[in-house]
């Protein structure tokens, strides 16, 4: 569940506490293009206001409608098909005559909205499966990969953050970095064994654990970044050899160039790293865009993030002029 689909829970319950009726719609199946991924979610109120989106915005309409006509209101979850044909994937704007299936659920207190919110809130991934007979739902922490299944009897569909990143170091950047990275659909994880430097962050997660011990019990997949920002070695290089031997599509240090070079060098030398590996590493850490201060380099980090999670290459920067006198960073030259 991305952040937009967070919000629409989060006025689904608002509407709920205000008492109105309330429909769900969860895409469960897509052929041909679609604007929004399964699992994507969509709420109506029983005046009509709706909340998240599943398409262009024809399928919304024809959703209001519906909840307007009444036509929407039931005592179970019932499964609904746009686009089947040429004309009505025109009609319902899906483009290359998509087909989009939604499983569309009247709300009740046992759909346990605002128990999922809660955990959400938390930082935590869940597994929410539900029942197609009764509506009733139950929740469980989700492990694994995501997951939106649906057969006769259940629906079973996975919510919280799509992507994990780890963060070594807990100093005023972390703060900075953690926050954002929340925003961009990140269960972010602080990994520093100083007790002076682990301030409190909702919904992070927080370990004492030294750092290679941390990258390995977190399991790094494809969809992991580990980034170490605390400068120094001891940290820095245990949580680095372990991240570069995983699946990570990410692993940064923050450093200048030279020091870049020095923590390579440390890491062939005393871990055996290869230079596959080590070839692997971004450092100096995120987009070079003049970043100096902690802020402004979080924003860095997370546009490098961003970059390669959609495939993109950064061209080397070329310093043009502007409104700073200076561009030397520590952290960056």
């Amino acid at each position: 569940m991305d952040n937009v689909d967070l919000q629409v829970l989060r006025q689904v319950v608002t509407w709920r506490e205000a008492g109105h009726a309330v429909v769900m719609g969860t895409i469960t199946r897509t052929w041909g293009s679609a604007p929004r991924p399964v699992g994507a979610v969509v709420a109506v109120r029983d005046d009509g206001q709706i909340a998240g989106s599943v398409s262009g915005g024809c399928i919304e309409d024809d959703l209001i409608a519906r909840m307007r006509e009444k036509a929407l209101v039931a005592d179970a979850p019932q499964v609904v098909r746009y686009g089947v044909s040429g004309d009505e994937a025109a009609r319902f704007g899906l483009p290359c005559g998509g087909t989009l299936e939604l499983v569309l659920e009247p709300l009740a207190a046992h759909s346990l909205v605002e128990d999922l919110l809660q955990r959400l809130a938390s930082g935590q991934r869940v597994r929410r499966t539900l029942d197609m007979h009764s509506g009733a739902v139950t929740l469980a922490p989700a492990e694994g990969a995501d997951t939106v299944l649906l057969d006769e009897t259940t629906l079973v569909s996975t919510h919280g953050p799509h992507w994990r990143l780890m963060v070594i170091g807990a100093g005023q950047m972390t703060v900075y970095l953690a926050q954002m990275a929340q925003a961009l659909d990140y269960q972010v994880t602080v990994c520093d064994p100083r007790e002076e430097y682990l301030p409190e962050l909702p919904g992070v997660q927080r370990t004492r654990e030294m750092p290679d011990d941390a990258v390995i019990a977190m399991k790094p997949d494809a969809h992991t970044a580990v980034i170490a920002l605390t400068h120094d070695p001891k940290l820095d290089d245990l949580a680095l050899m372990e991240a570069l031997k995983s699946p990570c599509f990410y692993v940064g240090a923050i450093g200048s160039r030279v020091n870049q070079a020095k923590r390579k060098q440390r890491l062939a030398e005393h871990f055996g790293m290869t230079e596959a590996e080590l070839a692997r590493l971004h450092g100096p850490v995120g987009i070079k865009n003049g970043a100096r201060t902690p802020p402004e380099i979080a924003v860095s980090i997370l546009a490098e993030l961003t970059a390669i999670r959609y495939g993109w290459a950064i061209p080397e920067p070329r310093f043009v002029g502007g409104a700073a006198t200076s561009v030397t960073a520590g952290c960056v030259v």
